[in-house]
C-alpha cells in the first residue's frame, strides 16, 4: 500500500456564500470545508461508503480544535493536508491543515477526534479488524512527520489576570 505522507488529495475553493461582512471566509465555513476534506481523508483511511454500508457503521465527530491563521477570500483555491495521529479500538485522532493552494500559506488547522459508530444502535462501537490493520500502517507512516505546535494547544490570553490574582 502506498501511503502519502501527509495525505494531500483534498481540494476545494472558497465559495461566495462563505464570505461574511468582513469580506473574508466566515469562521463557521472553516469547519464546513474541513469536514469536506475529512471525508476525502476518511475514504483514504478505508472508511468509504462501501465499508460503512457493509458494516452498518459510520463515524461521528467528538471534538475539534481549530486555529485560524490567515484570512481567505472568495474564489481562493484550497489544498488540505491530513495525518492520522492516533487511534484505538473505537476512536480516530487526526489533524488537518488548510493551505491557500496558489500562494502556499497555511490558512488554518484543525485537530479532531471521531468515533466509530454502529448505525443499528447509534452508539460507539469497535472498529472492524480489517480497518485496524490499515490504520496501523498509516499511523506508522505519518509518525515520521514533525509534530505541529497546534496539537493539544491550550486557549489562553497572555497577560490576563486570574480571579483573585
Amino acid at each position: 500500500m502506498q501511503i502519502p505522507i501527509p495525505f494531500d488529495k483534498a481540494r476545494d475553493v472558497v465559495r461566495p456564500e462563505w464570505i461574511d461582512y468582513n469580506g473574508h471566509m466566515n469562521v463557521g465555513y472553516y469547519q464546513v470545508v474541513f469536514d469536506f476534506a475529512a471525508d476525502v481523508f476518511f475514504d483514504f483511511l478505508g472508511l468509504t461508503q462501501e465499508f460503512r454500508a457493509r458494516h452498518g457503521s459510520t463515524t461521528f465527530a467528538l471534538e475539534s480544535h481549530g486555529n485560524y491563521l490567515r484570512e481567505l477570500k472568495s474564489g481562493d483555491p484550497l489544498r488540505f493536508e491530513a495525518r492520522l495521529l492516533d487511534f484505538d479500538a473505537k476512536r480516530i485522532h487526526f489533524y488537518q491543515e488548510m493551505f491557500h493552494a496558489n500562494e502556499g500559506y497555511l490558512a488554518a488547522s484543525q485537530e479532531s477526534l471521531s468515533a466509530h459508530v454502529s448505525m443499528a444502535t447509534r452508539r460507539i462501537s469497535p472498529i472492524p479488524a480489517e480497518l485496524l490493520e490499515r490504520l496501523t500502517a498509516i499511523k506508522a507512516a505519518h509518525a515520521a512527520l514533525v509534530r505541529p505546535w497546534q496539537l493539544g494547544h491550550v486557549i489562553q490570553a497572555a497577560g490576563l489576570k486570574r480571579a483573585g490574582g
